[in-house]
């Protein structure tokens, strides 16, 4: 099932759905699941060295031929060597977060890779779009993992004003719905981060996944502000320890390593007490675990389900 922008003209994709480049959470089979049911799968560089990535690639082209992407984050220590990675395995789309990508672009423009940065604000936007990137995600504060401060229902509309390039709506999106406001934002397609952790095809453990189905609409919360990195995730002994080192004025330093590896334990050894359960707000809203098809197909059928119903209202 197809629903044609500008996005999925630029990514050769059917349905204008990027699925988040969740460090741990992104895998090769999660995108490539993604891609395969019309999307855009992306693969979660995060910290990650370049073997690691590597050997994710090798997953998703071993079971499709279609666009996928990787989501680069350029506060790693391994940036360069992931760069130089994707350039050597020809992947067609990169997108970035955590700074800006600028000296990097030049370089992948030669070997014809989409770029497609993250972008919290409107200023950031205008500058990365003088640079020449191809479109941007515009993430909203309801967004899970580190975010910004501006909602999405702010956000897209002004940075849809402010360039010219396509614009992908992030943040608290996770059906038709959300897709529909998205487009009707200007935005021209979305990346859904929180709603595919919940697909089988996700390798998250299942206290993870069974975190998010079982928050509430007031659980995704923001630790870390201090440090100048703010996260959105589910409550937990984790926060409350995060949130009493702050109101004690503990140093940033002793607060970022006291995150340290937190993410994993969560995702990979299910631990999501003392562990980094990121989620975004719309987690209160996801109930179920289903197929990444089937989640792309009922996003997609819903979309066009609120067009007809919106077509009605305007003509009636």
């Amino acid at each position: 099932m197809k629903l044609t922008t500008k996005i999925t003209d630029l990514l050769n994709i059917d349905a204008p759905i990027l699925q988040g480049g969740m460090a741990w959470v992104a895998t090769g089979e999660l995108a490539a699941a993604v891609s395969i049911a019309g999307g855009l799968g992306i693969i979660g560089a995060g910290h990650a060295p370049a073997h690691i990535i590597k050997n994710e690639i090798k997953k998703v082209k071993n079971k499709t031929s279609k666009p996928f992407a990787v989501n680069i984050m350029l506060l790693s220590e391994h940036v360069e060597e992931i760069i130089d990675l994707v350039i050597k395995e020809k992947v067609p789309v990169v997108t970035t977060g955590a700074g800006n990508p600028g000296k990097y672009i030049k370089k992948f423009k030669k070997a014809n890779i989409k770029i497609i940065p993250v972008v919290p604000s409107v200023s950031l936007a205008r500058r990365i779009e003088r640079l020449g990137v191809d479109a941007v995600i515009a993430e909203g504060t309801e967004a899970g993992g580190h975010i910004g401060e501006l909602t999405t229902m702010s956000l897209i509309p002004q940075i849809v004003d402010a360039i010219e390039i396509p614009v992908i709506a992030a943040g608290g999106i996770a059906d038709g719905r959300g897709l529909v406001a998205a487009l009707a934002l200007g935005a021209e397609g979305v990346q859904i981060g929180t709603r595919f952790v919940c697909s089988t095809e996700c390798i998250a453990d299942e206290n993870y996944k069974n975190a998010i189905i079982n928050a509430g609409d007031r659980d995704a919360i923001v630790t870390g502000r201090i440090t100048g990195h703010p996260v959105r995730n589910l409550k937990n002994h984790l926060t409350r320890q995060l949130d009493k080192m702050e109101k004690k004025g503990v140093n940033k330093k002793e607060i970022e390593q006291y995150g340290t590896g937190k993410l994993r334990l969560a995702v990979i050894e299910g631990d999501v007490e003392n562990g980094s359960v990121m989620a975004g707000q719309i987690a209160g809203h996801i109930s179920d675990i289903k197929p990444v098809k089937e989640i792309i197909d009922k996003i997609i059928t819903d979309t066009k389900i609120s067009f007809d119903k919106l077509g009605g209202i305007i003509n009636g």
